[in-house]
């Protein structure tokens, strides 16, 4: 069993700054990959960045320089710092991480999170 809870959305003005964290919980797995989606109102989900667990970033074109992907040693909390934020950051925010499971199969698979909403907005 594994649980994603996003966690940090809200109201900002143009400009400003919000932290998003992802904490994941449940045993008999390790994460592979996680990452943050977002959709805007209307338009598909796509990827905002991604860490892998050896630390490897990417990020989208429309958020690098402003955006910053981090994780603790133990990768269970995975942070997106946002700054300098548009209106057209607007969206919903989902958590998703990539699992291997322990034993005995050792199979993958893909979680997401409940999603939090970020609106920029004067």
């Amino acid at each position: 069993q594994v649980q994603l809870v996003e966690s940090g959305g809200g109201l900002v003005q143009p400009g400003e700054a919000l932290r998003l964290s992802c904490a994941a919980s449940g045993s008999g797995f390790s994460i592979v990959v996680m990452g943050w989606y977002r959709q805007p109102p209307g338009k598909e989900r796509e990827l905002v960045a991604m860490v892998t667990s050896s630390g490897s970033t990417n990020f989208a074109d429309s958020v690098k320089g402003r955006f910053l992907i981090s994780k603790d040693s133990a990768m269970s909390t995975v942070y997106l710092q946002m700054n300098s934020l548009k209106p057209e950051d607007t969206a919903v925010y989902y958590c998703s991480a990539v699992i291997r499971l322990d034993s005995p199969a050792r199979s993958f698979d893909t979680y997401w999170g409940q999603g939090t909403q970020v609106t920029v907005s004067s």
